[in-house]
């Protein structure tokens, strides 16, 4: 488990699959996840079974956040990095914080803090980097915030609701 001030950031658990499933297919989340399709109870159980894989051989890893502040922790979203690259020490972040009233606290900004320094210290990893709509304001600020700098722009790179959305690639160096 990752401790933070807050927050813990802790392996997911077959109890998540019920918030997981309902996240996932959550049609307001679609558009920065790039889903096209509802995610079934099975799916999510092979994603959970093949969850106890090391990153090295899965590419990936999601840790759930889990808010301290309640006499029984309550798990609010979840954190991943995806593209994992150990030669390049490289890896994708993203976050979600799923229940719309536990979104702008500060708490995936520090989930984020948490796991850039878990990415640095226990991975070893040089870098980190995200895709962010650029209409997507509160992303670009939590990301820029804890030192993602811009480094490119994806044009017309999603098609979403009708229209083309621009993206950002942001990245930071853990290790400058």
């Amino acid at each position: 488990m990752i401790k933070g001030e807050r927050i813990n950031l802790r392996a997911v658990e077959p109890y998540d699959r019920d918030m997981m499933y309902a996240w996932e297919n959550d049609t307001r989340n679609w558009h920065v996840s790039g889903t096209l399709s509802p995610f079934s109870k099975h799916t999510i159980d092979d994603f959970l079974k093949n969850a106890k894989e090391d990153i090295y051989t899965s590419r990936q890893l999601r840790l759930a956040i889990e808010l301290k502040d309640n006499p029984q922790p309550r798990t609010i979203g979840y954190i991943d990095l995806f593209d994992f690259e150990p030669a390049h020490r490289r890896a994708g972040v993203g976050v979600l914080i799923g229940e719309h009233d536990d979104r702008g606290k500060g708490l995936a900004s520090e989930s984020l803090h948490l796991l850039c320094g878990y990415a640095k210290d226990v991975l070893n990893l040089h870098q980190l980097y995200c895709h962010i709509h650029q209409d997507n304001h509160s992303s670009i600020k939590l990301f820029t915030t804890a030192g993602f700098v811009p480094c490119g722009e994806l044009k017309d790179w999603t098609f979403v609701s009708g229209q083309w959305k621009h993206v950002g690639v942001f990245q930071k160096l853990l290790n400058p």
